[in-house]
Formats: C-alpha cells, sequence, structure tokens
C-alpha cells in the first residue's frame, strides 16, 4: 500500500471518529516495557527515509500543509511559506505533518481540568488507559480539538468513545459544565485550567523532562510516495522551515516560576523554636520548593534589630522583632522579594526599619510595600525575567497607625487606591505582568468582608493579573475576576497560631507560572502546622480535603455575588 493510500485512509478514519465515534480504530498503541512511564515517551515513530532519486522533478516544489497543525503556526510564520507552497495533499511532493519524517518542531501538550479540581495527579498508564478505553476514575470523558486528536492518535492509536472532540474556544466551558477533561497545547493553558500531572511530570514545572512526558508530538517534513525529490531539494526546503518554525511550543528560557506566601512573623513561640531546634528547622520541609522557584516572595512584618531580646513563647505586647541571625531562614528558602505592607514593621521604631532595609540591600533582595521614605513604599518592584515583565506593588489597607512612611520616615505604605489603580495602569501600559498584594483586614474566617472585595477587585479590574492577601492568618476563598486571579488570603508562612482557630494551622503558598510574557495561572501548594514553627506539606488525604473545602466556599461565595 502506498504512503499516500495510508494517509488518505487514516485521515478518513479520522473523520469518521469524529462523525459518528463508532468508526473503524487502527491499532492502539501499547507498552512493550512493564514501566509505563518510559513506554509512553519513548514510543516514537522512526522518520521516514528520503525516497532514493531517479529521475529529478523540474517542477516547483508543492507543499501539503496538514489542516490539522495548529492553526498558530498556520497562521504565522509559516504563513508565506503556506501562500508560496502549499497544495492539496495528492498533488504535493512533501507533507508537513503529524506524520513521521525529519522532525522541525517538538510539540507539548497538557492534561488539564477545571479548576476546582481535587485531583491533581495520574500515571501514565492511567493516562493510556484513558485515552484508549475511557477508564479512569471519577472523570466521565475527554476533550480535544481536532489538532490534538490527530497528534494523539498518531502516537496512542485511535481512541475510545469518550475522547470528544471540538473547537478549541469550546473547552473549557464543556469541561466546567460536564465535569470532563482536556488536552491542549502548552501555549493554551489559561489560569482557569488546572494542570494535572502525569508520572510527576507537569509542562508548568521546572524541573519538567520532556522525555519522560507522554503528551507530545513532533511535527515533521515528509516525502510524498506519487513524487520524487531530489535530496538536496529536500534538504533545502526542510532548512528553509527551521529558519521559520519554532523547534517547540515549550522554551524553559521563556517561563518564569513566582511563588507568594502569607504572614511571616519570626518572633514569640515561632522564634522560641527557632532557637531550640535551629534558626533553619521552619524550612526543613518547604525549603527545596520554594528555593526552586525564580522569584520567592516573603511577606515578613517584623523588624530585625540588634537589641533585640530573647523570645518568649507568649508575649505581653504585640510589638516584635527578631534576631539578625533570623535571616538565614530567609536565606535558606531562596527568598528574592520582601513585600514591607505588614503591621508589624514599624514596632521597634525608625533605627529598626531602616537597619532591616540596609540587611535586604545586602542581601540583593528587592522590596516593596514599604521603604525608607513615602516615596521608596509606594514606588513598584520592577523585575525582568526571561523575557518576562514583572511588577510587585503593595499597599497595608487598615488604620493609618499601622502604615508610617512619610517625607522624611521610613514605613509601610498606607492604601491610597487611587494612586493604586493609577500605578497599576501605568504598568499594564508598560507591558508589565503585576502582581498586587494587601495587607488588609484580618478575619478567621474563609470569606473576605465586603471592603476587602471591593480593594481587592478594584486593582484586578486596573489590569494586575494577580492580587493575592498577604494578611490572613488562615486560607480565605479565591475567584477569577476578568482575567485576574484573586485570592484573598493564603495563612501563615512561618508565625505562631497552631490551635488559636479551626484553620489558622492551614496555609497556601501559590506558585505562579508566567511564558513568554502571558499568566498560565497557579498551583496552589498546602501546608499545615503541627508545631508552632514549622510548616509542613500536606498528606494527599489532608490536601484533598483541603482543596475540597476551598472549592466549595469559593463556588458558594461566587453564587452569592
Amino acid at each position: 500500500m502506498t504512503k499516500l493510500m495510508t494517509r488518505v485512509l487514516i485521515s478518513l478514519a479520522i473523520v469518521m471518529m469524529i462523525l459518528s465515534a463508532c468508526g473503524p480504530q487502527s491499532q492502539p498503541f501499547q507498552p512493550t516495557t512493564t514501566d509505563a512511564q518510559t513506554s509512553l515517551s519513548t514510543q516514537t515513530p522512526e522518520p521516514s527515509a528520503i525516497p532514493p532519486t531517479a529521475t529529478p522533478t523540474e517542477e516547483p516544489i508543492r507543499i501539503w500543509f496538514d489542516p490539522t497543525i495548529l492553526e498558530e503556526l498556520l497562521q504565522g510564520d509559516l504563513s508565506a511559506m503556506v501562500a508560496q507552497y502549499g497544495a492539496g495533499m495528492a498533488e504535493s511532493h512533501l507533507w508537513l505533518s503529524f506524520d513521521p519524517g525529519s522532525e522541525l518542531s517538538q510539540w507539548v501538550f497538557a492534561l488539564v481540568a477545571p479548576f476546582a479540581t481535587v485531583q491533581d495527579s495520574i500515571t501514565g498508564q492511567e493516562w493510556l488507559n484513558f485515552w484508549q478505553t475511557g477508564a479512569i476514575p471519577a472523570v466521565p470523558e475527554l476533550v480535544v480539538d481536532l489538532s490534538v486528536f490527530t497528534a494523539l492518535s498518531r502516537r496512542f492509536g485511535m481512541t475510545s468513545a469518550d475522547v470528544k472532540t471540538m473547537a478549541p474556544e469550546e473547552l473549557l466551558t464543556y469541561c466546567q459544565a460536564n465535569n470532563a477533561w482536556a488536552v491542549i497545547p502548552f501555549e493554551r493553558i489559561t489560569p482557569e485550567w488546572k494542570v494535572i500531572s502525569i508520572d510527576g511530570q507537569s509542562p508548568l514545572h521546572k524541573a519538567f523532562d520532556l522525555n519522560s512526558y507522554p503528551l507530545q508530538a513532533s511535527i515533521n517534513l515528509s516525502t510524498s510516495d506519487a513524487f520524487q525529490v531530489e535530496p538536496e531539494a529536500f534538504e533545502r526546503v526542510l532548512a528553509e522551515f527551521q529558519g521559520i518554525m519554532p523547534t517547540t511550543n515549550r522554551d524553559p528560557e521563556k517561563l518564569t516560576t513566582v511563588i507568594l506566601t502569607g504572614v511571616t512573623a519570626m518572633t514569640r513561640a515561632t522564634a522560641k523554636e527557632m532557637e531550640i531546634y535551629g534558626v533553619l528547622s521552619p524550612a526543613k520541609s518547604i525549603g527545596e520548593v520554594m528555593r526552586e522557584a525564580d522569584l520567592t516572595h516573603v511577606s515578613n512584618e517584623v523588624p530585625f534589630a540588634a537589641d533585640c531580646p530573647q523570645p518568649e513563647w507568649v508575649q505581653q505586647t504585640l510589638e516584635f522583632c527578631s534576631d539578625d541571625s533570623y535571616i538565614e531562614l530567609l536565606r535558606e528558602i531562596g527568598t528574592d522579594v520582601v513585600e514591607l505592607t505588614g503591621d508589624h514593621f514599624r514596632d521597634w521604631g525608625p533605627e529598626a526599619m531602616l537597619y532591616t532595609l540596609g540587611m535586604y540591600d545586602v542581601e540583593g533582595w528587592g522590596y516593596y510595600g514599604g521603604g525608607k521614605s513615602i516615596f521608596e513604599a509606594k514606588a513598584p518592584l520592577k523585575i525582568e525575567h526571561n523575557g518576562n515583565k514583572i511588577a510587585f506593588i503593595g499597599c497595608n489597607a487598615k488604620a493609618p497607625g499601622y502604615a508610617t512612611a512619610g517625607e522624611t520616615n521610613p514605613g509601610a505604605f498606607h492604601c491610597d487606591m487611587d494612586y493604586m489603580v493609577d500605578a497599576v495602569e501605568g504598568l499594564v501600559a508598560e507591558d508589565y505582568l503585576v502582581i498586587a498584594t494587601f495587607q488588609h483586614d484580618e478575619v478567621y474566617q474563609w470569606q473576605p468582608e465586603p471592603n476587602m472585595i471591593k480593594d481587592f477587585r478594584q486593582l484586578a479590574e486596573a489590569g494586575a493579573v494577580i492580587v493575592s492577601g498577604s494578611q490572613a492568618h488562615q486560607p480565605h476563598v479565591y475567584e477569577f475576576w476578568g482575567g485576574s486571579f484573586i485570592h484573598y488570603g493564603l495563612g501563615n508562612l512561618f508565625f505562631d497560631q497552631l490551635g488559636w482557630y479551626d484553620d489558622s494551622d492551614k496555609a497556601f503558598i501559590d506558585r505562579h507560572v508566567i511564558y513568554d510574557g502571558r499568566y498560565l495561572g497557579v498551583e496552589l501548594l498546602s501546608t499545615q502546622f503541627f508545631n508552632w514553627s514549622t510548616p509542613t506539606w500536606m498528606t494527599p488525604d489532608a490536601r484533598a480535603v483541603l482543596l475540597t473545602r476551598l472549592f466549595e466556599y469559593s463556588h458558594q461565595y461566587s453564587l452569592e455575588e
């Protein structure tokens, strides 16, 4: 059977599958080893050889551009080549498609579910079962667009009847309404999707290993059986494609991860345990993940002071300080950005504030929301990383007494919402992705207060892609407001409130992902305290309970709105 006829038959089978969901299936992909991860990631078709030249063709090269290749490619840099070389499949010398050939680009896909999904991961074998039989617990169906369907059919064979195709713009709404999952190209990830990892691999992660990940496909240039092409002509066209096509849709050099945290206050019982168990002891569970982020944020409310007394388990006043040695803990977790909007930054007076800022300057850490003067405190912190322009801005929304920054004195910046809105809009106009944070009202409940909702939404509407509450001593709800992600409160990072309230022992660490100048979304990492100082990653069962509550409370809250 000729290659052309084979290709036609495969295409016909795909069309019949889409129209009737009951057509004949091609031979499914089968693992060749007992290791699902290895078998899924290594079963890649060998490129087809360039057929030997018999009678060189003198007619212009014609190329069939498989219409199931992603629109972003065909309508982008390739559009000129489509206009120059494009022709029908039967009359073309060369094909650009997901079929075997000389690889031009490796395309990465993501398994996604609606954001309010508790499950975090599946195994490689579960994925294969899902694709071929539709069998996976708690997931009724999988939906894809035609490009993904074609690419994965080449790799894993035809699908079960539970895999449906639909237009890319319909996938999210359908999945949210039907509790379905989807596979989408990496570049189409948006904040309202949750990316499901496979065998621990997620394309959102910095440590992502493409060789251990099944959801990938190569776009190749191959020759048609109907025509003979000289190797020199093939190589010339191949080089032309190589000069235009991206080698992948997931370039790690365009990725930035940002970790946002809640309250840090290295004082009182937290500091007492640090003295007993070691200054670095609070980082023993979370330290590696915190350090891995490109930008790690802490909201350190308490100043360092050279004359800070020894900590006590219980302190009669609410005026706090930290010993100089405790900065080692902030180093240990890879701190890059310090938020200074906290209530207690001014507790030990102006000398301690200036002393603390000097320590941060020595470390090379950026800070915002507070400073040596009102001018420094109001100024956004602008950072560029891997081509991504990111700006942090924040303020203290409580009574003005907590925020002492003035023209000649240091402190936190008291919120001026007109200024904040104007500043966010200005940063957006400069192409910054804005992360806005608040030290706002402290409420020991999941629901934010109305004044908090108003302020957070104002900055989201001004264009901040992330608005996060740094004040909360327990987790609060989240919402998507326009194109922004709002998390009203994360809980404590380092602070001694174990047992104070039902949920003051729980917290989130939010890992945000930015790619090529666009906000992709957030991973909600969950911690729990079992002593006064050390956040510990939750067990899977405890995490499932916490996420279920978060999603239920957030959904109830959205319905009330």
